[in-house]
């Protein structure tokens, strides 16, 4: 029984059909990469997960059980975060602030509440400490390599404790060292038994944290192999149509 289980999602806009019949599964602990060329339906797929997009057709099992997505709030809800490309950050707030949007810890008396900063500053300074990253509760995000930044979007998502993080292209704007450090997060997050899909086209990221590739072309899954037994060429093949399945 794994984690999450899709088994044959579609996903279609007017004529247009993103996903056609695609299975994917994941254990907990364990990193899968979803890679594909442009229009491949990668996104479309990670939308589907994160309840951003109802599927036209096919089924979500989580921990065994049917579920449907209604919208993001109901994925979270089952334990699903996501990472998007561009963060969502907010470059005035300091890393904590962030950790914390719309989930700010509060202290009551009465009829009163006001904003708990000492909470939020040392839960937020716990998760970068779990994460292993450098990143300050306190500092200004716009003042935060790509790495940091990534720190402060992977520590909001583990505020919830869930049990699947979806990231999306983490590693695409960051320089080498950047990338080096948000790769040590994803091994971090697996070691602690989150399950992780990352999407992704830099194939050597793929290959150093993923225990599974999956490789959509034209919405249609061609490949699910354990990292073990393909090849970046195989997977490269895979992407371009030069294989046509694996």
């Amino acid at each position: 029984m794994g984690l999450l289980n899709l088994n044959g999602i579609t996903k279609s806009f007017g004529a247009i059909h993103a996903l056609n019949g695609v299975d994917l599964s994941i254990d907990p602990g364990e990193a899968v990469g979803l890679m594909g060329d442009n229009g491949a339906g990668k996104s479309t797929l990670m939308k589907i997960i994160a309840g951003n997009f109802k599927p036209t057709s096919g089924e979500i099992r989580i921990e065994d059980k049917s579920v449907e997505f209604h919208k993001p709030i109901d994925a979270r809800h089952a334990g699903i975060e996501i990472v998007y490309q561009d963060l969502a950050l907010c470059d005035n707030l300091t890393a904590a602030a962030n950790v914390f949007l719309g989930r700010e810890a509060k202290k009551r008396i009465g009829p009163f509440s006001w904003l708990d900063h000492g909470a939020m500053y040392k839960r937020a300074g716990e998760l970068f400490s779990e994460l292993k990253s450098e990143t300050r509760p306190r500092d200004l995000v716009r003042q935060m390599s790509g790495g940091q930044r990534q720190a402060v979007a992977i520590a909001r998502t583990r505020l919830s404790d869930p049990k699947l993080v979806l990231m999306d292209e983490p590693t695409a704007a960051i320089s080498v060292r950047q990338v080096a450090e948000v790769l040590a997060l994803i091994k971090r997050l697996k070691d602690t038994g989150h399950a992780v899909i990352l999407v992704s086209h830099r194939m050597p990221d793929v290959f150093d944290v993923c225990d599974r590739v999956a490789v959509l072309r034209r919405g249609t899954k061609v490949a699910d192999k354990h990292i073990k037994e393909t090849s970046p060429e195989e997977v490269t093949g895979l992407i371009t149509g030069a294989i046509e399945a694996a």
